[in-house]
């Protein structure tokens, strides 16, 4: 499954990659997330370490995330693996008149002999997953947009 989603944010993009880096404060912010536990002390940084909660097709669910690359302003990583499934969501800043365009990637690639065989019914929840992605960079956009205004 891969899923790409862009938006405009009228935050410059160091702002909103404050924002998007900011893991523990998620919650405040993003309705889609329950909870956040930071697995890792000190600053985010590559190898950085979180679980997120969240509700999803009724039933909640949490995610171990690592970051797996970051360079600030323009780009972070993520990657998860659950359930035989290596998950990876690119979140790429590019600089725009007035503000930051802001892409994610999401891709889910089945890795056991069980999850390729049912790879197909994914395509089920694709655009519950997609839905989701936008509902959460909507809130990001929000929140990029509503601390830039305060500074």
């Amino acid at each position: 499954m891969q899923i790409e989603i862009e938006t405009f944010v009228a935050a410059p993009p160091p702002v909103v990659f404050e924002t998007l880096a900011n893991f523990a404060n998620w919650p405040q912010f993003m309705s889609g997330i329950a909870r956040m536990e930071m697995l890792t002390t000190g600053p985010v940084a590559v190898g950085s370490r979180f679980r997120e909660t969240r509700t999803m097709l009724g039933k909640s669910a949490s995610e171990e995330m690592e970051v797996a690359e970051m360079a600030a302003p323009h780009r972070i990583v993520l990657t998860a693996h659950n359930h035989g499934t290596d998950y990876r969501i690119a979140h790429m800043l590019a600089a725009a008149a007035e503000g930051t365009q802001l892409s994610l990637q999401f891709a889910g690639t089945p890795v056991t002999l069980a999850t390729r065989l049912f790879a197909p019914l994914g395509w089920l929840f694709a655009g519950s997953v997609r839905k989701q992605i936008e509902k959460d960079l909507g809130d990001l956009k929000r929140e990029a947009e509503r601390h830039h205004a305060t500074t």
